[in-house]
């Protein structure tokens, strides 16, 4: 595959080129390494396009679920309490898991245990493939990342999306490159509040 366009937001890109230039290479190098066209396995029932070979989303997870695993990046998760309390959940939301449920409880109310969890991070930088529904890419953009940041476990979030060139011959409806993009910008400079690149990819 190859990268056709970035988006830096809160110059992510800029951060990673000057601190982290090596690990925006293997960024690159992991792109390029999956073949697209293995990917084209799923055979449409939709009625305008049955029996068309589509790109299969879960195929092109698996590429680079494989390719980035083979190089250090590894999933992380981050555990934290809730409750319906909002007063609460900003006293708690800084602290440590084991003090948010300690904290919850002792105020009478109930803790729930929550967690985000990203798969792919390595030397405080996460990646996020979005081949699923467009819905999980807002969450990976203005949840996901800015947990992440925010708990002070990466500097940057990297987002991988179809290019629409590329969505239209896939298997379901994912989000795309363009359209996030706009999302991205409709909501401001400084929202999402995490430097974050953008990437949208085609074969």
């Amino acid at each position: 595959m190859k990268i056709v366009r970035t988006y830096s937001h809160l110059n992510g890109l800029e951060y990673l080129l000057v601190h982290k230039p090596k690990l925006w290479r293997e960024v690159e190098r992991v792109i390029a390494s999956v073949n697209a066209q293995a990917c084209r396995t799923k055979v449409s029932n939709e009625v305008r396009m049955k029996g068309q070979l589509k790109f299969s989303p879960i195929d092109m997870n698996k590429a680079f679920d494989q390719q980035l695993k083979a190089k250090g990046w590894l999933e992380s998760r981050v555990t934290y309490w809730v409750t319906d309390d909002e007063r609460l959940i900003r006293q708690t939301m800084t602290n440590a898991p084991s003090e948010q449920k300690r904290e919850i409880e002792a105020a009478g109310k109930t803790a729930i245990m929550s967690y985000n969890q990203t798969d792919f991070v390595k030397d405080r930088v996460a990646i996020e493939v979005q081949f699923g529904k467009y819905a999980f890419v807002a969450y990976d953009l203005f949840v996901k990342h800015l947990a992440f940041y925010v708990r002070d476990e990466i500097d940057v979030g990297i987002e991988i999306l179809p290019m629409k060139s590329l969505q239209q011959n896939m298997s379901s409806g994912p989000g795309y490159f363009e359209g996030e993009l706009y999302n991205v910008i409709r909501n401001g400079r400084g929202v999402p509040a995490v430097p974050l690149v953008v990437i949208g990819v085609a074969p």
